[in-house]
């Protein structure tokens, strides 16, 4: 016959009624050992009721809101065949981990009822009239629970109820509250130490109420759900005792979750504070935290807005409303994309520009004769891009992508050059492919035939894809010098500006020259300063004498 055993509510400190937030079996199912059977909570704190055995449920006896307490029956457990008789109508009690793996008693923290006569608490024992020894409170039947966080330092001032230690295991979270409000001094713990029940943390001066007849025990604070765990800010110390506490930020409000739900989240470096819970009461649920991580994953805009992946600080919100009317426009697609692309750009390549004139004269001669002879368009652009092309020839690694490792360098043998395309929606970057195989004429009616898509929202993602270098040109609206963003995984760029009429000394007097401001942004750790000046340098030399390009 099958062993069967009473599963109970094991030592929860001195609690008498904590409520049933879920009931995470039903019977008939197989359970293992430890496998979570209930959870408990209260506004401090979450606690997971264990199986103490493998088995089968049978015979639940607690339901969603009602009220347990130590010793409450849980439910029947049918033993299976490799669990030890000797656990028939044992309390269900969860057990200490190692060190390496720390586990607090999981406890709720309803304050203690004081009693006619109260007598001194091990957690709060006079020391003298302003001065009491603060000590770890009754955390049920364990020795040895790991400090995650040590949430002040000596000198500071705290409030009655502020947390100065957070306990964790992988089953529950506790705080370790102050008994009253003081100055903390003699700091006697520091994270990783193992702790239990009367152990000191601290002094505490300049109490109101360091007389043991007047402090009645207080109750350890589990605070599984406290906005001051492990997962979230510790809330700064009050000014002086008499400053009543402000409310919370968004980052330091309280939020419920499980154990399992916070190692969960700490192993994917999730802010709790930051995930909505779908569970009773507001809870987070590891499916919630899953759902959160996949959401930012879809989203790299925010997630570059935020400064999220680059450990740079996010921007602080402000209500610019405050300081007169405003308008809140949505963004383009195109530019929220942009905008993603071009942070991860800027903060993963070193980026270097240099910049010079290249004296473009009898280029637009040319430019213009050549356009009236062939009928078609003849713009800077083509002639640019065919420029490029053939100094990337002469400097391949201008021509390359740097491996994912950093390790090697990915040399191209055809070249593709994009170009940014300014929309009604945001900038665009197409790509005239093969370059090198096409004439100016070509280029140019590509070029206008792309950017003509690309103004009527029509282009493909193909259009868009396999660049090997890029131009910006601002020529048509103006300005001087500028830095262009390298579109990585590209290693250069090239801004182009306005081109304007400059004296040049020709060495025997000043003469007019149509001069145009070239400026080459690249990747640093592929392309050094002095490549970077015979590529800007030479890219001069063709534009300044067209017929170096047929050489």
């Amino acid at each position: 016959m099958a062993k069967t055993m009473e599963v109970k509510v094991p030592n929860i400190g001195d609690f008498d009624a904590v409520p049933v937030i879920e009931v995470l079996v039903a019977d008939g199912d197989v359970v293992k050992k430890d496998q979570p059977l209930l959870v408990l909570e209260s506004d401090k704190a979450t606690m997971e009721v264990p199986s103490p055995a493998a088995g089968t449920v049978s015979g639940l006896q607690v339901k969603v809101d009602e009220k347990v307490g130590e010793g409450s029956v849980v439910c029947q457990l049918e033993l299976a065949a490799d669990a030890a008789p000797a656990a028939e109508t044992v309390a269900a009690e969860p057990e200490p981990e190692p060190a390496s793996a720390p586990a607090p008693s999981p406890s709720a923290a309803p304050a203690p009822s004081p009693s006619p006569s109260p007598s001194p608490s091990p957690s709060s024992r006079s020391t003298s009239t302003s001065a009491r020894t603060v000590t770890v409170p009754n955390i049920g039947d364990f020795d040895a629970v790991p400090v995650i966080e040590v949430l002040v330092t000596d000198g500071d001032v705290v409030e009655k109820d502020q947390p100065l230690l957070v306990l964790e295991s992988d089953k529950a979270t506790m705080e370790v509250p102050s008994p009253a409000a003081g100055t903390v001094s003699g700091l006697k713990v520091k994270v990783g130490d193992q702790v239990g029940e009367g152990h000191e943390v601290c002094t505490l001066t300049g109490t109101d109420d360091a007389a043991p007849a007047a402090a009645p025990a207080p109750a350890p604070v589990p605070a599984d759900t406290a906005a001051t765990t492990a997962d979230a800010p510790a809330p700064a110390p009050s000014p002086s005792p008499a400053t009543a506490p402000t409310a919370p930020s968004q980052d330091q409000r309280a939020f419920y979750a499980g154990p399992a739900t916070r190692k969960f989240a700490r192993q994917l470096g999730v802010d709790l504070s930051q995930v909505s819970g779908s569970g009773p009461r507001g809870r987070i649920l590891v499916e919630d935290v899953q759902g959160f991580v996949k959401q930012r994953l879809a989203s790299p805009v925010a997630a570059a807005s935020a400064g999220g992946g680059s450990g740079i600080p996010p921007i602080p919100a402000q209500d610019f409303s405050q300081f007169g009317e405003i308008e809140t426009r949505d963004l383009a697609r195109i530019r929220k994309l942009s905008a993603a692309h071009l942070s991860r750009s800027w903060l993963n390549v070193p980026h270097v520009t240099q910049h010079d004139d290249a004296d473009i004269t009898e280029l637009e001669a040319f430019r213009k004769q050549a356009s009236a002879e062939s009928g078609v368009k003849l713009t800077l652009l083509a002639f640019l891009m065919k420029a490029v092309g053939g100094v990337m020839q002469t400097y391949p690694e201008f021509n390359s992508s740097l491996s994912p490792d950093g390790a090697s360098l990915i040399l191209k043998r055809y070249c593709h050059i994009g170009f940014a395309a300014d929309t009604p929606n945001g900038l665009v970057v197409p790509v005239v492919r093969d370059v090198w195989q096409k004439s100016l004429t070509d280029i140019a009616t590509e070029c206008a035939t792309l950017a003509k898509t690309a103004r009527d929202g029509k282009l493909k993602p193909d259009d868009m894809r396999g660049g090997c270098f890029s131009i910006s040109s601002l020529g048509g609206i103006g300005g001087g010098y500028f830095t262009p963003i390298v579109n990585a995984p590209e290693v250069a760029i090239l801004g182009v500006s306005r081109a304007v009429m400059k004296p040049v000394w020709d060495g025997l007097a000043f003469q007019p020259r149509l001069m145009v401001p070239l400026s080459l942004s690249y990747d640093h750790r592929v392309i050094d300063g002095a490549a970077a000046a015979r590529f800007i340098v030479r890219l001069g030399e063709l534009l300044t004498d067209v017929r170096r390009m047929m050489l």
